[in-house]
């Protein structure tokens, strides 16, 4: 790939292989280095940083209302959108051969050849000095220091190995999300339970197996070699994740709904019907997602989020019902 900022768009593998997922018609290489730029950063995906807001918003009723609190959480998730920025530019530039392979991937900045690797290589490590510098400005500044960079020295792992080891691979994705879900609280020291931290552990886990079943069926269908770690994987196997983390999930958040309506009447509270309510929404949104996931549709998680409204809807019932429960009829975590 040529390395000068003026280079045309590389076009080596834009034409083939032709996807037959209706994705693939809407994709487009960038028009220019600005643009190449920041659709490199993948800001579609900052919506997984959303995560951050889980522990706090299941804290109690002064959690989202303090604005000490609020201003950590918008610290948390700054730092990961700059952290998971620098990875995805890190990741792309490594695997920008075997992206120009991939019927969707090649449309991507650096596979277009629109933005130079180098160029990749220097907004990554300025992204990720911003954002364990910026971590700093939290109440908890050091611990969320210490989670942004494990996230980093993780993820950066995986970019440059880990990811084509089949199980250590769906591992790394997995943490990716747990860390998000963690550093809410972290920054602002809250207290995290331990149900709350096993639902973020095996939700994780439940939705990067279903992005390697994904791919998989992706892989057979167009012949495309996505990763190499796909080699060490059988359909049965990721169903048998999947299906191993979603029941942990749903029987872990059920614990944890159970623990916060005893806690809830103890303080004679009548919020605690609402967290029972809640297993409801979030089970069905379960089931929902592993039907989306055994059509093969769970390649993108974020982009599944935006686009499935049964999805939406149950996400807006769950959070309904969370709303009465930690904030309308108060409980204490």
């Amino acid at each position: 790939m040529p390395d000068d900022f003026n280079s045309e768009p590389h076009t080596q593998g834009i034409e083939a292989p032709v996807d037959s997922g209706a994705n693939a018609s809407k994709k487009r290489p960038p028009k220019n280095l600005p643009d190449a730029m920041i659709k490199a950063l993948r800001p579609k995906q900052w919506v997984k940083n959303v995560l951050v807001v889980a522990a706090p918003a299941a804290a109690g009723s002064e959690a989202l209302t303090n604005v000490g609190t609020l201003r950590d959480i918008v610290i948390a998730f700054i730092t990961f959108c700059m952290a998971a920025s620098s990875i995805y530019l890190i990741n792309d530039a490594r695997d920008v051969e075997s992206d120009r392979q991939h019927p969707t991937k090649r449309f991507r900045p650096i596979a277009a050849g629109v933005l130079p690797v180098n160029l990749a290589y220097a907004m990554a490590v300025v992204l990720i000095v911003a954002a364990v510098g910026v971590s700093f400005l939290a109440t908890a500044g050091s611990s969320l220091a210490i989670v942004v960079a494990i996230y980093i020295a993780l993820q950066l792992g995986y970019c440059f190995g880990w990811k084509h080891q089949p199980v250590l691979d769906i591992a790394l994705v997995s943490s990716g999300f747990m860390l998000r879900a963690m550093a809410g609280g972290v920054a602002a020291s809250i207290d995290l339970s331990q149900w709350f931290l096993i639902v973020a552990a095996f939700g994780s886990l439940f939705m990067a197996s279903g992005k390697r079943y994904a791919e998989l069926i992706l892989a057979r269908e167009t012949g495309a070699k996505i990763r190499k770690s796909l080699a060490g994987y059988t359909d049965t196997y990721l169903r048998f994740v999947w299906t191993l983390s979603a029941t942990a999930v749903v029987m872990s958040y059920s614990l944890w709904g159970f623990e916060m309506a005893e806690a809830a009447r103890a303080t004679g509270s009548s919020g605690a019907i609402w967290y029972q309510i809640s297993m409801v929404p979030f089970t069905i949104a379960i089931l929902r997602y592993a039907a989306d996931v055994d059509r093969g549709d769970g390649g993108a998680p974020d982009e599944l989020a935006l686009t499935d409204r049964t999805l939406q809807l149950l996400a807006v019932a769950w959070l309904v019902c969370i709303v009465l429960a930690v904030y309308i009829t108060p409980a204490v975590l």
